[in-house]
């Protein structure tokens, strides 16, 4: 059996052809059923269906797949999603770290590239905290944080009532109903009226976490941690997202030390996700 998609198409396109079929791709699911998303450049555009039947046939689990045609983008900050080829049906229930996630990826934002820095998180988590997570999608953090941490409890606030459908879905799905409080509407509404502070906030928003830090650094308690991703060059990963984390403290009157810094994936040229860790004093 053939193992990529150019070895499976190199009998059946010419080789100037086979220069710009993609070799990377994702895959959401599970053994019984998956997904596939894949950015195909305009130059083989016309062999998408054939790129699409290489995919399922190298990987048997994959019945739909589906081409990216947007950056993420709207309110939601989801990409533009076309079925090539396969079940129009792209629910699928999607495995990791010992957890169960059911989505649709054409409905809500989900990483499979993030699922080491959700492992990293989980490692920082400390029996009996109480955790924030803004922008909680369908429930990746706070589901990996609770089945791995019995005695804790997680609030996670998600705008698309579709990811947050999910989310309530998953924390069912995963038996952690008594751990996890998923709730539905926009944080500049939701987090002001939150009575409690927390142990841990995290913000992992997919861009632009940094005009949500006023309402987060009140969430978080004395000697929290507050968990900020940014984007920044690789000439300096660490700098922008410091200052920023740090203005919004001083300007509600609270201290700031980074105990962390973290690079978490490629985002464009040059270009990084990074993570900074803040303890709020």
């Amino acid at each position: 059996m053939r193992k990529t998609i150019k070895e499976y198409l190199q009998d059946r396109l010419p080789d100037d052809i086979l220069e710009d079929i993609p070799s990377s791709f994702d895959i959401l699911g599970s053994r019984e059923k998956s997904v596939a998303l894949i950015e195909i450049p305009k130059e083989v555009e016309e062999f998408a269906p054939l790129i699409a039947e290489a995919i399922m046939v190298i990987h048997k689990n994959v019945e739909s797949v589906l081409s990216k045609e947007s950056g993420r983008e709207g309110e939601y900050r989801l990409r533009k999603l076309e079925l090539i080829a396969g079940n129009p049906n792209t629910e699928i229930i999607h495995k990791e770290s010992g957890c169960r996630f059911k989505l649709d990826p054409r409905e809500t934002y989900f990483s499979t590239r993030e699922s080491t820095e959700r492992e990293r998180i989980n490692q920082k988590v400390n029996p009996g905290e109480k955790v924030l997570v803004m922008f909680g999608g369908v429930g990746p953090f706070a589901v990996c944080i609770a089945k791995k941490h019995p005695t804790v409890k997680v609030t996670t606030i998600e705008i698309n009532p579709k990811a947050h459908q999910y989310c309530v879905k998953n924390v069912k799905l995963n038996k952690i109903q008594d751990q996890v409080t998923p709730i539905l509407g926009d944080v500049r509404d939701i987090c002001p009226e939150l009575d409690d502070k927390f142990d841990r906030v995290l913000m992992p928003l997919p861009k632009g976490a940094n005009e949500y830090l006023d309402l987060a650094v009140p969430k978080v308690k004395c000697e929290g941690v507050l968990h900020f991703y940014h984007w920044a060059h690789e000439d300096d990963l660490w700098s922008e997202a410091e200052v920023l984390v740090k203005d919004i403290a001083d300007n509600l009157g609270r201290k700031v030390e980074f105990i962390d810094h973290q690079q978490v994936s490629l985002y464009s040229p040059r270009v990084y996700k990074i993570r900074v860790d803040a303890l709020i004093f």
